[in-house]
């Protein structure tokens, strides 16, 4: 019964077709998480309706179906892109095409042409990821393919796929040296490797110049690496980190921005009073197609970046002339102890950081008013935190809307839930109907040690907002309104902060967060960020300046004597073990053979290089030798052929032995 429910064996060319689909789909899976759904769902049906008619031994569609369906495609990639030039729409269509010649395979050159577009499919997969994962699901989807274009080579019987597969991978083992030669040889390209202008035009990631209400809690969702941070000395407490961004003093009434860059340059010189030990530290920064870079507050020097320089303003921000579009490092020196701006100069004299929409939010300014009547602005300030902390305020990433333009008095009397931005916005707007100078400060606010390499992630979660005052000599203060009403967010991370959800996806994120580090989810956590930035570091930000180190190092240390000699030492070493291990895989048997050769040939009687040992045997018997040693060449000459060409059934030990013997009789 079982016998009669076996399938058949498939052919030779069934197999390699199925081998050839299976390899086309590594390398077409991963494009599945950017392509349109529909190119998605014809690629897969396209790969089965190929595969079903591989099996049941169907004819192929004719030409005038598939041209049509490949014009509709190609009409549909317009229309889901507006274009059929540049990357995404480029990468769409050939992917449908690969798809599509699955279909119309009508010679063995066409097995080939496939699979030399997926080689180049291959390479289209590192321009939306250049993750550690991409690389290692290419290098795999490279050896399936090499695999296959091994498979339509032989001729005669097939090796197990098995033996296909490592004889593709020591293919691919091989050429790794010349790759990573001249990855780190080969002169770096500055910008990246492929650039239209309509893919210029990306949404920035992460935090931007404007706040309003809800903003800065949806980019609090998304788990996804802001920067890391390698500190020279100690971490910083967690109260200490706050990584400074754009500054917003402009409201109108429901949206925070940026003063005018006119503003700005007009300003007088920013003063600076610092105490305490300095912080020294590099930050790797996430591409975000934004200009701002993040230090630490206070930053005392400047990012050096030698292709996109950076600027400091007023508002102590750190901008780079371009936007970044690639991962950077830079390394920056700041002190967390500091008093920014303590005189009344023409910088806080301004009314930029006392200005308020005319009739916008009545309440909170006529609040903000009578708090003007004390005339210690500390206490106005601890009056605003205090009632923050003891009235009924929420903390959530998920605040109610606020509608209309009385944003702040919709938050303070209405719905007292909210986000960092709903209590800096509203504390900043306080402060200013209440006369003292405010601004809001946005950016990142704490980070997550990783035990095992010792670098700081900062996440999108951590993004933050906080207020910044100004008080006769102190100067500029920051003041986080959050943490009036939720210091866990502060003392640790959004995360504690915020209820714990009772099941779910974020649940499991909980078990597996800094809360709980000593948990085997957590170190597997913290073991996949290490290997992931250490991807990031060597060898995507391998970068034209630490090229250039790298060779500068190597021609210093090459020229040295000391050095040349080693490597001519080694060299001479390499080539002896290469010529022993060639000696120790030949055939001992073989080596005999030669030995009686070279010997007979010293005698006068050489063999000739397409003579058999059949052949020269015949000579040798009629050769001026003594009559032992003649009959004793061919023994030798009979034995090793039949042994070599007869497959006799003796051990090759006995063998040997024997020759051997023959071969001490030939004098």
């Amino acid at each position: 019964m079982m016998q009669g429910l076996r399938m058949p064996a498939l052919s030779r060319d069934k197999e390699d077709t199925l081998l050839l689909i299976a390899s086309t789909l590594l390398v077409l899976a991963p494009h599945a998480a950017h392509l349109p759904p529909w190119v998605t769902l014809v690629c897969g049906a396209t790969l089965v309706w190929r595969a079903v008619v591989t099996l049941l031994g169907r004819r192929m569609p004719p030409n005038t179906l598939l041209l049509p369906v490949a014009a509709a495609a190609m009409a549909g990639v317009y229309a889901s892109y507006k274009t059929l030039l540049g990357r995404d729409a480029g990468v769409a269509m050939l992917v449908l095409l690969v798809a599509f010649k699955m279909l119309e395979m009508h010679a063995r050159r066409d097995l080939f042409v496939v699979v030399f577009l997926c080689f180049f499919l291959a390479l289209t997969n590192f321009f939306y990821s250049q993750s550690m994962f991409t690389a290692l699901l290419m290098v795999v989807s490279i050896a399936a393919l090499l695999t296959t274009q091994l498979t339509f080579q032989l001729t005669g019987a097939v090796p197990p796929l098995r033996a296909r597969l490592l004889l593709g991978g020591k293919m691919l083992l091989c050429a790794a040296p010349l790759a990573i030669a001249v990855f780190v040889l080969f002169p770096r390209i500055e910008g990246p490797l492929w650039g239209m202008p309509e893919d210029a035009q990306q949404t920035s990631r992460g935090l931007s110049d404007t706040m309003a209400p809800g903003e800065l809690s949806n980019v609090a969702l998304s788990e996804d690496v802001a920067f890391r941070v390698k500190f020279d000395g100690p971490v910083p407490p967690q109260p200490s980190l706050y990584w400074r961004g754009p500054v917003l003093a402009a409201f109108d009434g429901r949206t925070w921005t940026r003063l005018p860059p006119r503003r700005i340059a007009g300003r007088h010189t920013v003063s600076l009073a610092i105490g305490g030990a300095p912080v020294r530290y590099e930050v790797t920064q996430e591409p975000s197609n934004a200009r701002w870079l993040f230090a630490l507050e206070m930053p005392l020097t400047l990012p050096d970046l030698p292709d996109n320089p950076a600027t400091l303003t007023g508002e102590l921000e750190i901008q780079a002339a371009r936007p970044l579009t690639e991962r950077i490092r830079y390394g920056v020196t700041s002190h967390i102890d500091y008093n920014l701006q303590l005189h009344a100069d023409g910088d806080v004299a301004r009314d930029d950081w006392l200005l308020l929409p005319a009739g916008t939010n009545p309440r909170a300014l006529a609040e903000g008013r009578r708090l003007a009547a004390e005339r210690d602005p500390t206490r106005r300030v601890t009056a605003v935190l205090r009632r923050f902390r003891t009235e009924k305020f929420t903390y959530t990433l998920a605040p109610p809307r606020l509608q209309g333009a009385d944003s702040i008095d919709d938050f303070l009397y209405g719905t007292r839930a909210g986000f960092c931005e709903h209590y800096a916005g509203a504390f900043v707007f306080l402060m200013r109907a209440a006369g003292v100078p405010a601004r809001v400060v946005t950016g990142y606010q704490g980070g997550e040690l990783n035990p095992l390499d010792g670098y700081l992630t900062v996440r999108q979660s951590d993004a933050h907002a906080w207020a910044e005052v100004w008080l006769e000599g102190r100067g500029w203060v920051r003041v986080d309104p959050t943490a009036a009403v939720a210091p866990e967010r502060v003392q640790r991370s959004h995360a504690h902060a915020l209820p714990a959800p009772p099941f779910g996806l974020e649940k499991l994120g909980r078990l597996m967060g800094p809360q709980d580090p000593d948990a085997l989810l957590s170190r597997v956590r913290f073991a996949f960020s290490a290997l992931n930035n250490g991807w990031n570091q060597w060898v995507l930000n391998y970068s034209v300046q630490r090229q250039h180190d790298l060779l500068t190092r190597l021609t210093d240390a090459l020229w040295r004597w000391q050095t040349l000699a080693v490597l001519a030492a080694g060299a001479l070493l390499l080539l002896a073990g290469i010529k022993f291990a060639q000696r120790r895989r030949s055939d001992p048997v073989d080596r005999l053979y030669s030995a009686l050769c070279q010997r007979l040939a010293q005698r006068g009687l050489p063999r000739a290089p397409d003579e058999a040992p059949a052949a020269f045997a015949a000579r040798v018997a009629t050769a001026n030798l003594t009559p032992d040693a003649r009959a004793a060449a061919a023994e030798f000459l009979r034995r090793y052929s039949a042994w070599r060409y007869a497959r006799e059934t003796a051990p090759e030990r006995h063998v040997f032995n024997t020759l051997q013997a023959l071969l001490s009789r030939v004098r």
